[in-house]
């Protein structure tokens, strides 16, 4: 079964004789490669576009958004308000922890007010995960590692805690490592919101049709993932870094739901909130100016 995305006759009828190539970044996450699935092996295609796509860690994304290297790219949600006048928030795609996010680990038992003192190994300056953990401890000393290194840095000791994301968060404890604040869970408690992690976000300059017709691709990426889950899973598992097949459909699961499709009015006034609360803390410098497509 291939879907022609609904969107087709607003590029079909301007592109008609020549494929227009729309270049995707996304990170080499089983998520990530779960939820855009569809177009990666255009069991989804729009006539007259073709897409590429680029595999990077999460950090050189934010990076490569600044530079407006890709028409779309996953991105931090921290990252948004330094490319906004390039780039909109697309309306589905996003990573929405539902009272579980970023963990900070540490091979002792520490307490919250404890882990504050801290220097803690992150993953990037602009993850949603750096951002929370500022928000949460202001001023705490960090370190940039690669996301993949965190856990072993820590269990080697050169860092008395980590700062994890992705499939981290659920094989920490295997590694004998104590879980000392889930990040999403703080975030909840405190709002009563859930912490929106990651988005997809769009190049204004390829303008209001073709715009709206790669965000409607892209949901339709994902909702044939959904749909058929197993075949999906099955490409994800590449991505999955050791993962065994139960555990990568529960990081899946988590990441990758009904809320991908669309944030929901709660997941976008989260959105809103952590870039108001991150601007006013004096943790990101310009305003946030949420657009969505």
């Amino acid at each position: 079964m291939t879907v022609v995305s609904e969107q087709e006759a607003k590029v079909s009828g301007s592109a008609s004789s020549q494929t227009r190539e729309i270049t995707i970044a996304h990170s080499p996450d089983s998520d990530d490669a779960f939820m855009f699935y569809g177009l990666a092996t255009s069991k989804v295609r729009v006539p007259g576009l073709r897409f590429t796509h680029t595999l990077c860690d999460i950090e050189t994304l934010n990076k490569k958004a600044r530079e407006g290297v890709y028409d779309v790219t996953a991105i931090s949600f921290h990252a948004y308000p330094y490319i906004q006048e390039s780039y909109a928030l697309m309306s589905c795609g996003g990573s929405v922890g539902e009272g579980y996010g970023p963990m900070v680990v540490s091979p002792r038992p520490f307490t919250q007010s404890e882990i504050k003192e801290k220097r803690i190994a992150v993953p990037g300056t602009l993850t949603t995960a750096y951002l929370a953990l500022q928000l949460f401890a202001p001023g705490v000393q960090t370190e940039v590692v690669p996301f993949d290194q965190i856990i072993p840095q820590v269990l080697e000791g050169k860092y008395e805690a980590g700062l994890i994301i992705h499939e981290g968060q659920l094989t920490y404890d295997k590694a004998g490592l104590h879980r000392i604040v889930d990040l999403g869970r703080w975030w909840q408690k405190m709002t009563g919101l859930p912490l929106p992690l990651g988005g997809n976000a769009i190049r204004r300059a390829l303008g209001p049709a073709l715009m709206s017709a790669v965000t409607a691709a892209l949901r339709d990426s994902i909702q044939y993932a959904l749909d058929h889950r197993e075949e999906a899973l099955s490409y994800a598992m590449q991505f999955a870094r050791d993962l065994d097949s139960s555990t990568a459909d529960r990081f899946v699961g988590m990441y990758v739901n009904e809320r991908t499709l669309d944030y929901g009015s709660d997941g976008r006034e989260a959105v809103t909130r952590l870039l108001d609360m991150g601007h006013k803390a004096g943790i990101i410098g310009p305003e946030a100016k949420v657009e969505w497509i």
